[in-house]
């Protein structure tokens, strides 16, 4: 068995859903890296979870109940320059503690897969993908299967309408989605947030709240996989509340 302190350290970019959730799982079942810091985006000045829209708080007792210390940049213009810059000063802080590795959950995006791998190439820090290819519909199955739980709390109207927002993502809410919308929501169709993994120490217990509709109104940034505005009106929302003890 390979001692843990022995494998290279790693950064795990997080974002809250299930294709991070599921990325995660695989990472620490081939046992190739030690992830030391998850990393997270988040917009100012609402301390959100960028595109997904999920509270702070909620980020926070994901990376609590994982046991892993989660590094947050904020962005406050949504700009591809302040992106650029902010997650440059993340890298060079992780070089400075010896890591060299950064692994991402995208699973078929070229274009963002070559942004990603240029922009740490600058800092020595190499990309590593392992969901790369993976069949989205073996994917999300396998993510079922395995009893990992996760909520809509982003869609796009350009794919879906509001009943797909704050759904539990299981067999039934695959069965509903149109037959051009990648099940895995990797284009951008709907984002989520996940409440358990085979890796949670605990269930994160959250409620639905108010379902909120956002004309869109600002460019993405690189670090969101959207279609063009004009295939675009807005996004529906739910508002996910942590239901505490």
């Amino acid at each position: 068995m390979q001692n843990k302190n022995l494998l290279p350290k790693a950064a795990f970019f997080w974002s809250g859903g299930k294709d991070s959730a599921y990325c995660l799982q695989k990472v620490l079942q081939e046992k190739n890296y030690e992830v030391v810091y998850l990393i997270t985006t988040l917009s100012l000045p609402y301390r959100r979870i960028t595109m997904h829209g999920i509270k702070e708080e909620l980020l926070e007792k994901q990376a609590e109940v994982i046991g892993t210390p989660l590094l947050k940049f904020f962005l406050s213009e949504g700009t591809n320059n302040e992106y650029e810059e902010k997650m440059n000063v993340i890298l060079n802080q992780l070089k400075g503690k010896g890591i060299e590795t950064v692994i991402f959950g995208d699973i078929f995006l070229e274009d963002l897969r070559k942004y990603r791998e240029n922009q740490l190439k600058e800092t020595g820090i190499k990309a590593v993908f392992p969901l790369w290819k993976m069949d989205t519909t073996l994917l999300v199955n396998d993510f079922i299967k395995q009893g990992f739980e996760s909520v809509t709390c982003c869609v796009s109207d350009a794919f879906l309408d509001e009943s797909f927002v704050g759904q539990k993502i299981d067999s039934s809410f695959l069965q509903r989605l149109p037959k051009q919308v990648d099940v895995c929501g990797e284009n951008g169709e709907f984002h989520s947030f996940c409440t358990s993994a085979p890796y949670f120490s605990e269930k994160i217990e959250i409620k639905v709240g108010e379902k909120l509709y956002k004309p869109l109104s600002i460019k993405a940034s690189s670090d969101c996989d959207l279609p063009s505005e004009d295939e675009i009106k807005g996004f529906w929302f739910a508002e996910l509340e942590m239901i505490k003890n």
